[in-house]
């Protein structure tokens, strides 16, 4: 009997190691599920580097304040300068040139979303925004796709008059195409409460809540279109900024240049550069007042965009996953100077499609030269913030490093440990084309192995180290950015072999991308 009692204690000591091994081996399991973190990426259009708090402006948006106070902030990342190409280059972590998307937003080619590179390592993926582009994204790797698959579109009403309302502006009336999942509608014609800022939240939240239950982590890309024109806001959002631009350009440009000198994004070597607007007193009052009233519109769209933000953030704090999650904010180019007017109501309502032109663009894009569809710094610098309360212990980081975004698809890859394939629909896939940015996220160094490269029309660029070569029409220009970060002094002339090893580097790049020069 004693021997019977001895052998099932030992067999139920037994027992109880293999359950402790076992619960062991389940909590190894979600340590080793909690290493790929759930990944947000918001893309803001057509913003101003000095448009958020936390690179200078006096614009309301606490929660990327917030976000960049807790995270890490680089001065130096950079798009194509052009919408369509930037987010290719965004997506596939390839040139535009090599996805087919640097002429006009058409089909990808040769490439893979980064929807579909991170639904290959577990994840589930979400897209909510605007693509601009023809394919449609649920077709490339995301579980499910939500926006506009246009470049731009009303932000009241995208689609047809409503009963009872003014006739939307539009630049193609009834044509913008959305789609929802696998369904295309042309036109979309949404409910009289819609405000796309809000509504593209709304979907986005959505799909997080539909798949909380999910023990897969999740991607979520969040391609809003504000502060792309047109200037569109409710009242007593615009209402909020009553009197702060009544000031004028220089004294708005200036109070940014110095609170970016204070925080460190930038400093004596790097002045702003020479301003493009004219003297504030010297404008008419009629044209001063119109002036106002579109930087207070402007100013409204992007404390809407952060309102809306927040809101993400709440909802994944909320299910426990935001210590979690990395969280990536961006812009697809800076500030835009193009004109576009349509319709005949006021700045900032349903019927008037306006943008905010120069002047305001060169003041948004302090302290940097030119804007849009320029090579420039203006045109091609992004305010880049960096979120992951799991990996990021010590916030407030500023980090000079020059980056692009070709550079997102490589860190998405590394963090997932996804596979990053060879071909794709039929198509060989062309290999990344920049590098992964965990070695910063995680404090260290990142050494380039190339070049960066830009070319949209008019404008092109090299960025080799500290140098930076750069084109507007048959011009090119030479800069040390370690000493003019801000392009003011041209020093071709005095390095003219570094000009034309650094011209001679990006001809042949250009002849490998099919690039004829307009």
């Amino acid at each position: 009997m004693i021997k019977i009692i001895r052998r099932r204690m030992r067999y139920s000591v037994f027992l109880l190691v293999i359950i402790f091994i076992s619960c062991k081996n389940t909590e190894n399991s979600q340590d080793i599920v909690k290493k790929h973190p759930n990944i947000v990426i918001v893309l803001a259009d057509d913003l101003g580097y000095s448009d958020i708090g936390a690179y200078g402006s006096e614009i309301n948006t606490p929660n990327l304040d917030q976000v960049a106070k807790d995270g890490i902030r680089f001065t130096q990342m950079h798009n194509t300068s052009k919408c369509f190409p930037s987010r290719a280059v965004l997506l596939t972590g390839l040139y535009a040139q090599q996805a087919d998307m640097h002429q006009k937003p058409e089909d990808f080619h040769n490439s893979v979303l980064f929807g579909e590179v991170l639904k290959s390592a577990g994840y589930n993926t979400f897209f909510v925004g605007k693509h601009h582009s023809t394919d449609n994204p649920f077709d490339w790797g995301f579980d499910h796709y939500k926006g506009l698959r246009d470049g731009a579109a009303n932000y009241f009403n995208p689609g047809l008059q409503r009963e009872g309302e003014v006739m939307p502006a539009q630049k193609r009336y009834g044509k913008r195409v959305f789609a929802f999942d696998d369904s295309i509608v042309q036109p979309f014609t949404p409910p009289k409460d819609y405000y796309a800022t809000h509504a593209w939240t709304d979907w986005a939240i959505d799909l997080l809540e539909k798949y909380k239950d999910d023990d897969s982590p999740y991607l979520l890309y969040l391609a809003y279109q504000a502060p792309h024109d047109p200037l569109h806001a409710p009242e007593e959002e615009i209402e909020k900024y009553d009197g702060i631009y009544d000031v004028g350009y220089e004294e708005i440009a200036q109070k940014r240049y110095e609170r970016q000198r204070s925080v460190n994004l930038l400093d004596e070597r790097y002045p702003r550069s020479e301003p493009v607007f004219p003297d504030w007193e010297k404008l008419s009052d009629s044209v001063r007042q119109d002036e106002i009233r579109r930087m207070q519109v402007y100013a409204a769209m992007i404390d809407i965009l952060d309102q809306n933000i927040g809101r993400v953030i709440d909802y994944i704090k909320s299910t426990g996953e935001w210590e979690n999650t990395l969280f990536v904010f961006a812009s697809d180019n800076g500030a835009s100077a193009e004109v576009v007017e349509i319709g005949d109501g006021k700045v900032g309502a349903m019927d008037r499609w306006s943008s905010l032109k120069a002047n305001w663009a060169n003041v948004s894009n302090t302290p940097f030269r030119k804007f849009k569809n320029f090579s420039y710094e203006g045109g091609t610098t992004t305010p880049f913030i960096v979120h992951w309360p799991d990996r990021i212990k010590e916030g407030g980081r500023i980090d000079h490093t020059p980056l692009h975004f070709i550079d997102i698809m490589p860190t998405l890859v590394d963090i997932s440990g996804a596979m990053y394939p060879e071909n794709y629909k039929g198509e060989k896939v062309y290999p990344m084309q920049g590098e992964s940015i965990m070695p910063l996220i995680n404090g260290e160094s990142l050494s380039r192995q190339s070049p960066i490269y830009f070319n949209w029309r008019n404008g092109s660029a090299l960025r080799n180290d500290d140098w930076k070569l750069v084109r507007e029409g048959n011009k090119w220009e030479l800069f040390d950015m370690h000493s003019d970060r801000t392009e003011t002094n041209n020093i071709s002339d005095e390095n003219k072999e570094v000009f034309e090893e650094l011209k001679s580097a990006w001809e042949r790049w250009a002849e490998k991308m099919k690039i004829e020069l307009e």
